[in-house]
């Protein structure tokens, strides 16, 4: 867990430069890898909605049943802000144990900001 909490850590310090530039053109194509469950648009699929998550509560898109872990995660009124969502993407699972996402993450710090300047953009365009 320790080893976890140090990678994250370099992660952020090292990713925090790299979010601010993301590419929403790039972002596109990687969002290609979540588009099988995900939209940008206001309806949900096998995973909610991600049209305007940036600043949004956790948890909190009214017509999606989400796994009790992601409600246990969303306590204490956490928002899904860049760090979070860089976080969450770098790895699901160890953000959320117990997540029903299946997705591994994305590996490349590059692909995250490029991904969260996508879902930045205006109307996730």
């Amino acid at each position: 867990m320790k080893q976890l909490l140090v990678g994250a850590a370099a992660f952020f310090c090292l990713a925090a430069p790299a979010l601010a530039e993301g590419d929403a053109v790039a972002g596109k194509a990687v969002f290609r890898k979540c588009a099988p469950c995900h939209s940008t648009e206001p309806v949900n699929r096998v995973g909610p909605s991600l049209a305007g998550i940036l600043g949004r509560p956790v948890a909190s898109v009214a017509d999606y049943g989400y796994s009790s872990a992601m409600t246990a995660f969303s306590d204490g009124g956490k928002v899904w802000n860049e760090a979070l969502i860089a976080e969450y993407l770098m790895s699901p699972k160890a953000t959320v144990p117990g997540t029903r996402m299946a997705f591994a993450g994305l590996k490349k710090i590059e692909d995250i900001a490029n991904l969260i300047a996508y879902l930045k953009a205006p109307a996730g365009h």
